[in-house]
């Protein structure tokens, strides 16, 4: 029988990883890498739901894992269309550049 791992590890690899998530959307300036650190982001906090429904043997950790996948698919879908019009017509465009788009 395959011994099961526990939370404690999961939540140390989410944290890890958000951790890392943070880090890179604070230090870089490149907006599509700074999109894919708040992917990451909320990839780690999936990480943690699914670790606490799996160890309390509820399915609610995993449906909400669910609906955030759905919104971080939508905001994919309209992050980088917005990201990658800006970034063809200025390609060396940065997150300080960004701010000119306010009305």
């Amino acid at each position: 029988m395959i011994a099961a791992i526990e939370p404690t590890w999961y939540l140390i690899v989410a944290s890890m990883l958000f951790a890392i998530g943070a880090f890179g959307l604070l230090v870089r300036n490149n907006p599509l890498v700074m999109f894919m650190c708040i992917e990451l982001m909320l990839n780690a906090a999936n990480l943690t739901f699914v670790a606490m429904a799996t160890s309390l043997g509820d399915i609610n950790g995993q449906t909400a894992v669910f609906f955030v996948l759905v919104v971080a698919a939508a905001e994919v879908v309209v992050g980088l269309g917005i990201l990658v019009s800006i970034l063809r017509r200025r390609p060396g465009a940065t997150a300080d550049d960004l701010s000119e788009l306010k009305g």
